[in-house]
């Protein structure tokens, strides 16, 4: 069908529709639309109907609007407009690729429409298909050469290309257009400069950038820049001298930036230790007063150089009351040695400030105040806790709490040492208590919030959280929307612990939102940037969006929801009233009257709170309908709800889980968790090719892995028993484990592995698992092998404890091994007596719920009984 034009009547409205868009005034577009497809003549009239439908589709409308633009593309194939428009709509739906699609059929009809282009290079950049970018970029400068945005976006599609000469002319060309005073101070064109440096010492033209900076040093803004960024070049220049005059202004500057020494070293080249600790030596008398200065050569030096260097940082951080000491030598710790001279001199401290209120009896007679002893004990504290001596640490937090019971980090160190020692639900009481001292803290509050979390406190901890989020909407809901995602993945790993997997689900499906949203967030900088001229942000903008899903909030909530997937395909959820069925049998008469009440409180409290959340659930619908009704700005409509129920029924679990996965394994590829969770599915899948390329990935990275050694004994097992694969892929398969592991015999490989890492208790349990897995009548020598507990084997630790406690229990490691599980648990109790998992049958935790508001009942701050 041709396209229709519009009478001068009702191509003015036409235009008033599009206005009507553009200012997001959607109900008085419907109305003009109304006008002209009211009149018979232009009932169909293609470009009204697609305006139509992309107005319906920002109300929420989608199906009506998709049905309006198809109708009106069909009425008007040749139109601009209507491609134009099912563009949009595909955009708002993220079809990205359907929408650039659509656009390059609207610059069929209309090549030269700058809107079209622009439209379409956000989306090229957006999608990064940087060649496409290019173009179109190039079409629009062509265009409009005479607008900046033109110059830039087409320089920075270059810069993306890594064609870094060529973006660099082109910056030149277009700063040259440019008329600024070299007196005036211009933000936007300094910011240009900037960039332009950027990009020449991308391209390795060092020298053309240290040029470029002192031509134009006194047109750029941001002087700190200049200053490093010209250290840095004259270091890649090999001119140390000018080097080192930058980096000592700079130190002057900021005595405390670490990376002011790190280019004075290079600077000076020193050849011993001795002439590097001088450096330090120098600066620490410049600026007496300076913590770098005395932190850094702890780095390097060793023995009583570094005693004595220690000794006079600990003494100055000490005297002061610097809580962070600890941290800032945390990195230390992985030397023995040093390990042992901070104990040495910081136990002797102690000993002396409480018997002379001096650091050491040989001291001129100068004496510290009482604090100076606090801060020494709280030090020791985090120092014991680091080396795993719980027991130690407790005796100096609590010697600590008593002197100065008003202190909160004391008693944030004091549930942290619970926590290490396995006893995160003291660690939660004590926590609550910290913040009870400050209530208006927001840091406290919310580490508060996340020990309840790790203790399975969930209400609580949502309660605790309240205390910062808006009024009138619950802490949940408010925290989803401010994208708290630490709150969340705590959330996520507490409900899994509690087999609460719909909830576990609904908050690891959340997070996954949150990182679609920043990542179509880019949008509004695409064009943003071009105009405000923030070009280095806008870049690194890009580069940091690319990799966004590298993030520690992603992997965790990845890891979590692919456990609780392949969970749910091992065991798909029945009736929940067969399983509680099942639970009560082995009861007994008492036992099951005491679960029955339980339960009937549980359900009466539970009621009690649907009712109140019901409540404030029926005043926030009011308020958002109200908010609605007011707002015509609803885009796209309300994403689909996120309902516990429905999650933990998906058709295919596995297919869930490898949506979590990709993004894994095409930006976290440095981690081997990434590769065995890849594993875990295509185990389940049996698709034994994409196992041995997730095998390979592994090995490649941490070929000694216990993790991965179960999964290549379960791979090898696999392929010898399994009958219907395909001749071809057995041949591959048996070539590649042939050429990597050299056997594929998987008892053999198992025996190996196990004589290979007979020291190691990981590594052990590991080998031992697959024992039983392999061969279940070997289960009392694998019961031996994984519960050992001699000092000589390493890489005990709680964790892996736990973990061969739970296998003895669930059949792992053979069955009916509860004997082994008591005494192996009995054993563990001696090692870890702080620790919950290993406590008595018959122990009762005598924390009590802790409110939302610290309160704790009486005769809980005496923790004697827990602490033994």
């Amino acid at each position: 069908m041709p396209t229709v034009t519009l009478p001068p009547k009702e191509n003015a409205l036409f235009k008033r529709i599009l206005r009507c868009y553009e200012h997001k005034q959607y109900r008085n577009g419907l109305k003009f639309c109304k006008q002209i497809l009211g009149n018979s003549k232009f009932a169909e009239h293609g470009e009204t109907l697609a305006m139509k439908g992309l107005t319906l589709n920002c109300l929420g409308k989608k199906e009506e609007a998709y049905e309006l633009v198809r109708r009106g593309l069909r009425n008007d194939l040749k139109s601009h407009v209507c491609w134009h428009v099912y563009g949009l709509l595909q955009r708002s739906d993220k079809k990205y690729d359907e929408a650039i699609k659509c656009y390059r059929n609207a610059l069929k009809w209309d090549k030269d429409n700058l809107q079209i282009l622009r439209d379409l290079s956000l989306l090229q950049i957006q999608m990064r298909d940087l060649e496409g970018y290019r173009e179109t970029r190039y079409q629009l400068l062509q265009l409009r050469p005479a607008q900046r945005a033109s110059w830039i976006g087409y320089a920075v599609a270059y810069h993306l290309l890594e064609d870094f000469e060529m973006a660099a002319k082109i910056v030149e060309e277009f700063r040259k257009t440019q008329q600024t005073s070299p007196d005036k101070v211009d933000y936007e064109y300094s910011e240009l400069l900037l960039y332009q440096n950027q990009v020449l010492r991308e391209a390795g033209l060092h020298k053309e950038a240290l040029d470029h900076l002192n031509t134009y040093e006194k047109q750029i803004c941001d002087k700190m820049a200049v200053e490093e960024t010209r250290g840095e070049l004259l270091l890649q220049l090999e001119r140390p001298e000018e080097a080192l005059e930058v980096y000592r202004r700079l130190q002057a500057r900021n005595p405390e930036n670490w990376s002011y020494y790190k280019g004075l070293e290079e600077a000076l080249k020193p050849g011993s230790t001795e002439e590097r600790q001088k450096i330090y030596e120098d600066s620490r008398l410049k600026f007496p007063r300076g913590l770098v200065p005395r932190r850094l050569p702890l780095n390097f030096l060793t023995g009583e150089k570094f005693r004595e260097c220690l000794d006079g940082y600990l003494r100055m951080n000490f005297s002061k009351g610097c809580p962070p000491v600890f941290t800032t030598l945390k990195s230390l710790y992985t030397d023995k040695e040093k390990v042992t001279i901070i104990e040495d001199l910081v136990v002797g401290y102690e000993s002396c400030l409480k018997s002379c209120r001096m650091f050491s009896e040989n001291d001129d007679g100068k004496e510290e105040p009482p604090t100076t002893l606090l801060w020494v004990q709280y030090f020791l504290a985090q120092h014991f806790d680091f080396i795993d001596q719980p027991g130690v640490a407790l005796e100096y937090i609590n010697t600590a709490i008593d002197s100065t019971p008003t202190l909160i980090e004391l008693f944030a160190i004091k549930a942290k040492i619970y926590k290490h020692a396995g006893n995160i639900k003291e660690a939660a009481r004590w926590m609550d208590e910290a913040q009870a001292l400050d209530t208006a803290d927001r840091f406290i509050n919310s580490k508060c919030a996340k020990y309840m979390l790790k203790a399975g406190l969930v209400k609580e901890a949502e309660e605790m959280c309240s205390k910062f989020t808006r009024e009138g909407t619950s802490a949940v809901e408010n925290l989803n929307e401010m994208q708290c995602m630490w709150f969340q993945t705590e959330c996520a790993l507490a409900y899994k612990d509690m087999n609460r997997f719909g909830d576990a689900l609904k908050k690891c499906h959340e997070i996954e939102r949150h990182f679609v949203e920043i990542t179509d967030d880019q949008f509004d900088f695409h064009t943003y940037c071009m105009r405000k001229m923030t070009l280095r942000s806008y870049v690194d903008l890009l580069k940091l969006e690319d990799v966004l899903r590298q993030h520690p909030f992603y992997i965790k909530a990845a890891r979590t929801a692919i456990h609780i997937y392949l969970a749910l395909h091992d065991k798909p959820l029945t009736d929940d009233n067969k399983e509680s069925q099942a639970d009560t049998e082995n009861l007994t008469d008492k036992e099951l009257k005491k679960l029955r009440n339980k339960q009937r409180r549980a359900q009466k409290k539970a009621q009690l709170e649907e009712e109140k959340k019901n409540a404030e659930k029926e005043k926030q619908l009011k308020n958002q309908k109200k908010k609605k009704e007011d707002d015509d700005e609803e885009i796209g409509g309300p994403k689909e709800e996120l309902i516990p129920d429905k999650l933990i029924k998906p058709d295919s679990p596995l297919e869930e889980a490898v949506k979590f996965l990709i993004p894994l394994k095409n930006l976290v590829r440095n981690k081997i968790e990434t590769h065995l969770l890849a594993f875990e599915i295509y185990f389940r899948k049996e698709k034994y090719l994409l196992m041995l390329q997730s095998i390979k990935r592994a090995v490649a990275i941490e070929p000694s892995n216990p993790w991965l050694h179960q999964c290549l004994v379960r791979f090898f097992k696999g392929v010898r028993d399994s009958a219907d694969l395909p001749g071809a892929v057995r041949t591959v398969l048996k070539q590649e484990i042939s050429r990597l592991f050299g056997e594929s015999n998987p008892q053999s490989f198992n025996k190996n592995y196990l004589s290979r890492h007979s020291n190691s208790i990981p590594h052990r349990v590991a080998a031992a698992k697959m024992m039983v897995y392999l061969e279940s009548s070997s289960d009392k020598m694998a019961c031996e092998i994984a519960t050992a507990m001699d000092e000589s084997l390493s890489g005990r630790s709680i964790q892996i404890c736990t973990e061969v406690l739970e296998a003895l229990r669930c059949g792992q490691l053979g069955g009916d091994q509860q004997k082994a599980a008591d005494a192996y648990r009995a054993a563990c109790h001696n090692i870890y007596p702080y620790s919950l998992a290993f406590m008595p049958p018959g122990y009762q935790d005598n924390s009590t719920t802790i409110s939302a508001n610290g309160d704790l009942s009486a005769g809980e701050h005496d923790d004697t009984a827990n602490e033994m």
